[in-house]
């Protein structure tokens, strides 16, 4: 069930500190999965690496069919690709309400480009990661589409392992790097990089002729490994993967498709960057909670969690289900917390009309349960809740806490632990 609950956080964008790890000739490479909330088209990634030269298809984004036409005839290509921009993946086979089948269509003909535009902008296009409405497209991509005669896999990511950035590689793209690692780790390559030294030129040789570039092409897969790099500094980023980094008929080396991630903590000097964030797609919600450093996910059931912690948040999740209940949401409020937040997660909770019980699970160690107390008996008054409340404290300043809920006259049902918590929610809703 957690890791059910885990792919949902996942899915959905919840900020983890979770990682996977990569076996690179029997050395262990932690990768981490990077707390995020920046998130870019697809256009946009390939903007920022032709800003750095990094080869990339030609290509023009367009608002309307008219424009995409329009886009399609300067291209001037042998062959087009029009794909729509969403940020949920599996655009290929998803299905727009227009009837059209797929968000990317190949043609030679312009005028085509010009006709799936038009059942394009303006519809929502539904995959397996979108809601079940789908999600409106209002910009596509019209690029070039080049033939690909082989395709390999290059990262650049920090690791926390080497205390820097590395390079990893295989001759086997455009595939789950995690699928190659486990059947053939052998055709995975690492190179650590000196961060204040960068990609030395043997370096990136060395990486090239590991992906099994040949002739001319290992000196220019080369060239683009140092570029990408420069990218990867230049952006602050935490991983620019390229999946795939692919060779053409014409002895081109052409980064075909990316994904870049940023690191927070650079918003600062990263203004331009953080400026193209498409929070168009984003719930509501998530939203809200964002601003107040809160991570919140919705589910389908009526029982809602108030937890610290994702991993906690997991588990109390999972117990509800496992009582016979349903979660409501997975609300996480970290570590730094002060009263004013306890309260705006009260706010965003009782909001759902879906909620009918709130369970608070909360386990100090940073946080101080007392300044929890303090907040939720400030937001049950101020809110009038009119659900059950159901809240476990354990930790830092637990007696404290435990005393300003029993003194507050408010309708609160105390628990000694997890399991009892979960059972007096789930009893709480039946009533």
């Amino acid at each position: 069930m957690a890791a059910s609950m885990a792919s949902q956080a996942a899915s959905r964008g919840l900020r983890t500190t979770t990682s996977k790890h990569i076996l690179l000739n029997k050395v262990k490479c932690t990768w981490l999965s990077p707390r995020r909330w920046l998130n870019l088209q697809e256009y946009q990634s390939k903007k920022l690496m032709q800003e750095s030269g990094v080869a990339v298809q030609r290509f023009y984004v367009a608002d309307t069919a008219s424009e995409a036409l329009e886009a399609a005839k300067r291209l001037n290509a042998k062959e087009i690709v029009l794909k729509a921009q969403i940020l949920a993946g599996g655009r290929g086979k998803g299905v727009f309400d227009s009837g059209l089948k797929g968000g990317v269509h190949l043609t030679k003909d312009p005028a085509v480009v010009g006709e799936l535009a038009n059942q394009m902008l303006g519809f929502n296009l539904t995959t397996k990661q979108t809601p079940k409405d789908g999600v409106k497209v209002k910009t596509v991509m019209v690029a070039e589409a080049l033939d690909i005669t082989r395709e390999t896999y290059f990262a650049i990511l920090m690791d926390r392992a080497c205390n820097g950035p590395v390079m990893v590689g295989s001759p086997q793209g455009g595939m789950d790097i995690e699928e190659v690692a486990d059947k053939t780790p052998e055709l995975i390559f690492k190179e650590v990089i000196d961060i204040f030294e960068g990609v030395r030129d043997d370096q990136a040789l060395r990486m090239a002729a590991n992906l099994e570039f040949k002739g001319p092409l290992q000196r220019q897969a080369a060239d683009q490994i140092k570029r990408l790099y420069d990218l990867f500094m230049k952006v602050d980023a935490t991983q620019v993967e390229v999946n795939p980094l692919g060779e053409t008929p014409q002895g081109q080396v052409v980064c075909f498709d990316a994904k870049i991630n940023f690191d927070d903590n650079a918003e600062f000097r990263q203004k331009s960057v953080f400026a193209m964030d498409d929070m168009s797609e984003s719930d509501p919600t998530e939203m809200e909670a964002a601003k107040w450093d809160l991570k919140y996910i919705g589910l389908d059931g009526n029982i809602a969690c108030f937890v610290n912690g994702a991993g906690l948040a997991m588990a109390t999740c999972d117990i509800i289900d496992l009582h016979g209940g349903k979660p409501a949401n997975f609300l996480d409020l970290g570590g730094g917390v002060q009263e004013r937040q306890v309260y705006e997660a009260f706010k965003l909770l009782t909001a759902d009309p879906k909620v009918e019980a709130i369970l608070v699970n909360i386990f100090g160690g940073i946080v101080n349960c007392a300044i929890i107390a303090n907040g939720i008996t400030k937001a049950c008054r101020e809110l009038e809740l009119k659900v059950p409340l159901v809240v476990r404290l354990e930790g830092t300043n637990v007696d404290e806490a435990k005393r300003i809920l029993r003194e507050s006259g408010l309708p609160i049902t105390a628990a000694e632990n997890l399991e009892d918590a979960a059972k007096k929610a789930v009893a709480a809703i039946r009533k």
